[in-house]
């Protein structure tokens, strides 16, 4: 049987601060991110199984992403340990939602590090593979 990739798109808004960076995007900004997480493996072939003729259970694979990802980033702050991080302590209020990790937040880190999470945390997938996990930031075009 041949392998099929089956892709399920998660979209989340999250917030980051690119510690020491020349531009605007050294002050606290957001995006809104699309995260592709796409599986790839053969069909189960068993016909007594309940998920006869499927690679993934789009259901467990979205409620796993869903539940380890997006709704711990979703709205909420990125932020790196070498940025003085003082001041969430005394504004607790309007930072419940923040996530001081140990790269700079980069789009391209994050996917990495929630590919990481991804493979760390989802024996589900096994034997199949995480083939790939892409990030896109929706851009907006202004109007002059």
């Amino acid at each position: 049987m041949p392998k099929i990739r089956v892709t399920k798109i998660f979209e989340f808004d999250t917030a980051h601060t690119l510690h020491n960076y020349d531009g605007l995007c050294s002050n606290i900004h957001g995006h809104t991110y699309k995260l592709h997480v796409t599986v790839i493996g053969e069909p189960i072939a068993d016909i007594s199984s309940p998920k006869y003729g499927m690679v993934v259970d789009f259901g467990v694979l979205k409620n796993k992403i869903k539940e380890n990802l997006i709704d711990k980033f979703d709205h909420s702050l990125i932020v790196s340990n070498s940025e003085d991080t003082s001041f969430i302590e005394s504004n607790k209020a309007i930072f419940k939602r923040i996530h001081v990790v140990d790269f700079q937040p980069t789009a391209e880190n994050i996917v990495a590090h929630f590919a990481e999470l991804i493979k760390r945390r989802h024996r589900t997938f096994q034997p199949k593979a995480l083939r790939n996990i892409n990030i896109f930031r929706r851009m907006v075009r202004r109007r002059q």
